[in-house]
């Protein structure tokens, strides 16, 4: 069994060489708003979600990106809504997003 029933993992990557990176496009902000929200309604913790933010995902023309573990289910996401929904619908309904996922 593994210590998370599922697990995010938010971009939050700072290129120095200038280049465009999750981080410029409000990546940590949107980690904080699943953390915080996640945490307020108790969802965080073994046998629970994990959400955690990361150093470069590797798909940066995408940003920004989050990855759901142990799905391998990838997303690029806007604002809080979109953070919202992939909370609900996939980390606790169990459903990938379909309108927010890359490949």
């Amino acid at each position: 069994m593994s210590f998370y029933t599922k697990h995010i993992f938010f971009c939050n990557n700072v290129r120095k060489d200038g280049k465009a990176c999750c981080s410029q496009l409000g990546a940590k902000q949107m980690y904080r708003h699943a953390k915080d929200k996640c945490r307020d309604e108790g969802m965080l913790g073994e046998g629970k979600i994990g959400i955690s933010e990361s150093r470069c995902l590797g798909r940066c023309e995408h940003g920004p990106v989050a990855v759901v573990y142990p799905d391998n289910v990838w997303y690029q996401y806007i604002d809080e809504d979109d953070v919202d929904e992939i909370i609900a619908e996939h980390l606790i309904g169990g459903n990938a997003v379909k309108r927010l996922q890359i490949k």
